[in-house]
């Protein structure tokens, strides 16, 4: 197994060097969908990780281990595509059953997106932004939401609207009649944004009797693991990145990583890396999910964030250049922060889950 892992790993490292890592997010089309087509071509297609996590009988192959080994590279390379998205998308279709061909679909890599997640980037019965109404030919669902991650460009829009019954899932075409997605401008340059605006499109539904948790709670929780996974390798790109040049950079006749002040920071981001990683090596072989993906969240969320920042005081003037990368990834790290509840969100639902 382990074989398999660090050849998948090599594949992806290799496919992201070759796209262009970091910088492939500076030369996106202004007018696309806000990732590179031709990158998650290779990756999904080519390499396969739109299917990881899926059901076998739709063509899904893997598991979480596999994709937390692609969310890490993916991250440190912050390569722009609609991966965190469609895994996300995929899990909620594949949890709430009925959606088999679509899902199929997701596996071979068309593009898929979750829009009805609330302000804190996770979801209550009580604030879903999306409503659906039956009729003579079917369902259809209104509503609007402001930011959904890798709508622009995805196949299939995957939602929670409120139905007589309670909050179900609904799947719709993206190209649907009524369905409005326009693409907004964001803080992060490599996971592209878009509001989505449904006016009575037709959906289907997929979940009944208001039974929506069933299927979101734990696509939820994979998603939590695997966004730190992402924020795991981004953190440690950025350390790696300033450790070279704290090696390279001279002041006052010797290199700057000689100095104490900077050897200690440079420690402790090391200690907040390491943390992170075992925080997510031990969610991939938890049992509980829900626990995992907390713990993983409310750590690996916030050292992104400290990681990233130090990053740029310790590349001094050069760190602050729209010219140099370090700014991509603390973009990605507050970004991150807001997605799937946030380190505070998860720390609560760590105290009320342990009764704390």
């Amino acid at each position: 197994m382990s074989a398999e892992l660090d050849a998948l790993r090599a594949a992806v490292r290799a496919a992201a060097t070759e796209l262009g890592g970091h910088g492939l997010c500076r030369r996106l089309d202004p007018a696309g969908p806000g990732w590179d087509t031709r990158a998650w071509s290779i990756l999904a297609e080519q390499i396969g990780t739109a299917a990881l996590g899926l059901p076998e009988s739709c063509g899904g192959i893997g598991g979480l281990a596999e994709l937390v080994v692609v969310a890490e590279e993916l991250g440190a390379a912050l390569l722009p595509v609609p991966f965190l998205s469609t895994l996300f998308a995929g899990q909620v279709l594949a949890g709430a059953g009925s959606a088999e061909d679509v899902v199929s679909d997701i596996a071979e890599g068309q593009p898929a997106a979750f829009a009805g997640l609330d302000r804190r980037g996770w979801w209550s019965p009580d604030h879903l932004p999306f409503t659906a109404s039956e009729n003579s030919h079917g369902w259809t669902v209104s509503g609007h939401t402001p930011a959904v991650p890798g709508a622009a460009g995805s196949r299939w829009i995957v939602t929670v609207a409120a139905t007589p019954d309670g909050p179900d899932v609904f799947v719709l075409e993206a190209s649907a009649d009524g369905a409005s997605i326009s693409r907004v401008e964001t803080l992060d340059l490599s996971r592209a944004q878009a509001s989505v605006t449904l006016t009575d499109t037709s959906a289907r539904r997929l979940t009944t009797g208001g039974s929506a948790a069933t299927a979101l709670l734990p696509a939820l929780d994979l998603a939590c693991i695997v966004l730190a996974a992402e924020q795991l390798g981004g953190a440690q790109a950025s350390l790696d990145a300033t450790v070279r040049y704290a090696k390279e950079r001279r002041q006052f006749g010797r290199e700057i990583g000689s100095f104490q002040a900077v050897k200690h920071s440079l420690a402790d981001l090391l200690v907040l890396v390491e943390s992170s990683r075992s925080a997510v090596t031990r969610a991939v072989e938890a049992e509980d999910r829900t626990e995992a993906g907390s713990v993983a969240q409310a750590w690996c969320s916030d050292a992104y964030r400290t990681v990233t920042a130090e990053a740029v005081q310790l590349h001094g003037g050069i760190g602050f250049t729209w010219e140099h990368h370090c700014h991509l990834y603390f973009r990605r790290a507050r970004a991150d922060a807001q997605l799937f509840g946030g380190s505070a969100f998860h720390r609560e639902r760590l105290a009320l889950a342990l009764a704390w």
